[in-house]
C-alpha cells in the first residue's frame, strides 16, 4: 500500500483548486464557526441547501456535497470531536472522523484533496495532538492521492510541519 502524498501549507482552504476540500464540520453540518462557516460563506446558498437535506451528520463520520462556487468541486464534511479532556475516546473519534474523510475521497476516486486542521479552533483539540491523530489516520490509509494540510495558524502549520516525514 503507497500512502498518501502529504503536504502542508499555510493559508485560505476555500481557495484551493482541488477535488475536494475537507471541512471541520458540526452535526449539524449548516455551517457552524471558524473554517466550516468561511466555506458555507464561499461555496454559496446552494452548499448549505444541500447540507439542508442530508439532515445532519454524526461525530466521526463524514458526509460528501458539491462544491459549489468554491474553487474546489466537491466539500467532504467531517465531524470531529470537541476537546472534552481526553476522558471521551476524542483521539480515536478524531482519528475515525479523519479516516471516514479518506474513505469517500478514495471511493470517489479523487486525486487532489484539501483537508483543514480538523478539530482545533473552536473544538479545542490540543494542537500536538491534533496534528499526530491526523497524520498517523492519514499515512495509514490507503488514499492513493495528494492531500494538502491547509493550516489557518502558525501554530497549527508548525505542529503538522514538525510530524511530516522529511
Amino acid at each position: 500500500m503507497q500512502p498518501c502524498a502529504i503536504s502542508v501549507i499555510k493559508g485560505d482552504i476555500t481557495t484551493l483548486d482541488v477535488d475536494a476540500i475537507i471541512n471541520s464540520a458540526n452535526r449539524s453540518l449548516l455551517g457552524g464557526g471558524g473554517v466550516d462557516r468561511a466555506i458555507h460563506r464561499a461555496a454559496g446558498r446552494e452548499l448549505l441547501a444541500e447540507c439542508i437535506e442530508l439532515c445532519g451528520c454524526p461525530v466521526g463520520e463524514s458526509r460528501l456535497t458539491k462544491g459549489y462556487a468554491l474553487p474546489a468541486r466537491h466539500v467532504i464534511h467531517t465531524v470531529g470531536p470537541v476537546w472534552l479532556g481526553g476522558a471521551s475516546d476524542e483521539v480515536e473519534t478524531l482519528r475515525r472522523a479523519v479516516t471516514s474523510a479518506l474513505d469517500i475521497a478514495r471511493d470517489m476516486k479523487f486525486e487532489t484533496v484539501a483537508c483543514c486542521c480538523i478539530s482545533r479552533g473552536i473544538h479545542r483539540f490540543p494542537v500536538d495532538l491534533a496534528a499526530k491523530t491526523t497524520l498517523e489516520a492519514m499515512l495509514a490509509h490507503d488514499f492513493a492521492g495528494r492531500v494538502t494540510v491547509c493550516a489557518y495558524t502558525d501554530e497549527d502549520l508548525e505542529a503538522y510541519k514538525a510530524l511530516l516525514p522529511q
